[in-house]
């Protein structure tokens, strides 16, 4: 079962209906959720091959009139949108440099239905020092705000360790003098949002229960399935409208770094890179 519909059952199982007035609201929690999920594969940060480390103090800006709806329930909200974070950050094999956090603030600015999320990271041991959040940038393919660019780093954090990644061993040793062959990182490009691809499949879809949710009425509730082999591939999931792989239609394609792929009216760039 996917991260996001866990996070939606364990709402709705919340004793007294706590929650019922929540989901009238112009922007649902499950969206949010959705938003905090992408903003941390928009700022992950690649340390070696052994960590990738992600924000793990979450501002949602709200309009005033979903924060007036949402705010008597921030509390249980905030915390339940940080077990979701921490669950999804274990799907995608991610770490933090501290406990999660979660927090809900209005923005008179926007509009009711539009949000904006920021981030950043903080050490455990430097939970007092206030660093910069990340600039924002409007618009989303999701009706939210977010998107923003990762920074040169985590805040507060130790310099990367100088010299070869864990695990290397250098010419001349039991292995024969052979270097290690690199890892394929892999990842996908959706409307300027970055997934990884960490696991074997990546399954795309307008379902929560997808490992990528696409907010598009033409691409069906389980579309698609990345197969992250040698080579990488795309597997059609009987899909109402079928996939378009490099301006052909199919059910199934090799993929390479570059490669075009169309699901309704959403076009998703598939990319990989060595080490």
């Amino acid at each position: 079962m996917g991260v996001l519909k866990r996070f939606e059952q364990r709402l709705e199982g919340l004793v007294n209906g706590t929650f019922a007035k929540v989901f009238k609201s112009e922007v649902q929690p499950v969206e949010i959720a959705g938003a905090l999920q992408r903003e941390c594969d928009n700022n992950a940060t690649i340390w070696n091959r052994e960590r990738t480390v992600v924000p793990n103090d979450f501002i949602v800006e709200l309009s005033a009139p979903d924060y007036e709806r949402l705010s008597p329930y921030s509390g249980q909200l905030g915390d339940e949108l940080g077990g979701m974070v921490r669950d999804y950050a274990k799907q995608q094999r991610y770490t933090f440099m501290g406990s999660v956090k979660v927090h809900l603030e209005k923005a008179e600015e926007l509009d009711t239905g539009l949000y904006r999320v920021r981030s950043r990271t903080l050490a455990s041991s430097a939970s007092q020092q206030q660093p910069q959040r990340s600039a924002s940038a409007p618009g989303n393919a999701y009706g939210g705000q977010g998107g923003y660019p990762p920074g040169p780093g985590p805040v507060g954090a130790p310099p990367m360790p100088a010299g070869p990644p864990p695990g290397y061993a250098p010419g001349g040793g039991s292995g024969g003098g052979s270097m290690p062959r690199a890892e394929t990182r892999r990842w996908i490009e959706i409307n300027g949002n970055r997934h990884q691809i960490s696991r074997a499949t990546l399954v795309l879809g307008r379902s929560t229960e997808a490992d990528v949710r696409v907010d598009d009425p033409g691409v069906s509730r389980r579309h698609c399935e990345i197969r992250a082999g040698d080579p990488a591939s795309i597997q059609d999931l009987g899909s109402t409208n079928g996939i378009v792989v490099d301006g052909q239609h199919t059910t199934r394609a090799t993929l390479r770094d570059g490669s075009r792929i169309v699901v309704g009216s959403t076009t998703i760039i598939y990319r990989q890179a060595e080490g």
